[in-house]
């Protein structure tokens, strides 16, 4: 079946009852962890969006706002394993990419693995380890295997590192390096709950934690095949000319000291399509692209050395240049 794009182009074809499956599986994703973090339905959207376009994220707030909740309650309801990794400065990097231990038996070192090996890796308070073992991760996120004593080995796909780390702590932290942070597909604050949401989940919590209650309503397979279908999502010239202006942008920012690179203009392209795909369109809309641009835009610019009074962080500078490139028209039929 033909499924027909923007300005008349096609996409592949695509069995229409495959991806109404898909589509399916990723509503009840959304349903179980709604369950579970009440009120946050754009934050669990945001995630799935990284998760479905293969990249990392980073929830940089407070404590206690749900980070840990929403990265359990995913691998839980995607029926994928999940790892924690309490980062802390004693942690090392073998303890994430794993070690050789000798076995005096078979006479021979054997593998054994680190916290890496998993679907999804919670890497919480990242900035409170070393320097050395957040580098640990950099292999592990861009090229999906950790090198232990010169053997690769492959991470389980699919792999995702969900991060967390507090904004308003800094005594004993590391501040994550560019390099690091443009490997983040996304970075984003959950916030409070609202007044209603915050009484639910009191109620929800007297008797039980509803954690242990989420069920697993996707496999392996059915991610691959959203993860297909996602690549799949029709992009017009238009909206590849939009991402790339509203990157070069970034650039000549008389604010910024640097400006957003290649690799944010690919993370922008797959978040838009992942984006379209959770609204049920095999095509991205510019509209798409404004959705998710200040996420997956703010933590890849730096701000000039004299304005950084004037801006506290790169979210306002990242709306300024969203708002000073008009959103072109593309047509939906």
């Amino acid at each position: 079946m033909n499924l027909k794009g923007p300005e008349g182009q096609f996409m592949e074809k695509i069995d229409r009852a495959s991806i109404e499956r898909c589509y399916a599986v990723s509503d009840g994703i959304i349903g179980e962890i709604s369950r579970v973090l009440i009120g946050k339905k754009d934050k669990i959207v945001s995630v799935l969006t990284c998760f479905y376009a293969g990249g990392h994220i980073l929830i940089e707030d407070v404590p206690g706002v749900g980070k840990t909740t929403l990265a359990v309650s995913l691998s839980k309801a995607v029926g994928l394993k999940c790892n924690r990794a309490q980062f802390t400065p004693d942690v090392t990097a073998s303890d994430i990419t794993g070690f050789n231990i000798y076995n005096r038996k078979t006479d021979s070192f054997e593998y054994k693995e680190g916290l890496a090996m998993c679907n999804v890796l919670l890497a919480d308070e990242i900035n409170r380890t070393s320097p050395k073992t957040q580098s640990s991760l950099l292999e592990a996120m861009e090229e999906h295997k950790v090198t232990v004593d010169g053997v690769v080995y492959p991470l389980p796909d699919p792999f995702m590192v969900i991060a967390t780390q507090n904004p308003s702590g800094f005594v004993g932290t590391y501040p994550l390096p560019e390099a690091q942070l443009d490997r983040f597909l996304m970075r984003l604050s959950i916030g409070y709950p609202d007044t209603s949401s915050e009484i639910s989940l009191l109620k929800d919590r007297q008797t039980e934690n509803p954690l242990d209650t989420v069920e697993p309503v996707a496999s392996r397979d059915d991610i691959a095949d959203i993860r297909s279908y996602c690549s799949e999502v029709f992009v017009s010239d238009t909206v590849y000319s939009y991402i790339v202006e509203l990157i070069s942008k970034t650039r000549t920012n008389k604010y910024l000291e640097l400006g957003a690179s290649p690799r944010a203009s690919l993370a922008l392209m797959k978040a838009v399509q992942a984006t379209a795909f959770l609204n049920k369109r095999n095509y991205v809309l510019p509209e798409d692209v404004n959705r998710v641009f200040v996420n997956v835009i703010s933590h890849r610019i730096a701000v000039k050395q004299e304005y950084r009074y004037e801006f506290s962080g790169t979210e306002k500078i990242a709306e300024e240049v969203l708002s000073s490139v008009e959103t072109p028209y593309v047509s939906k039929n």
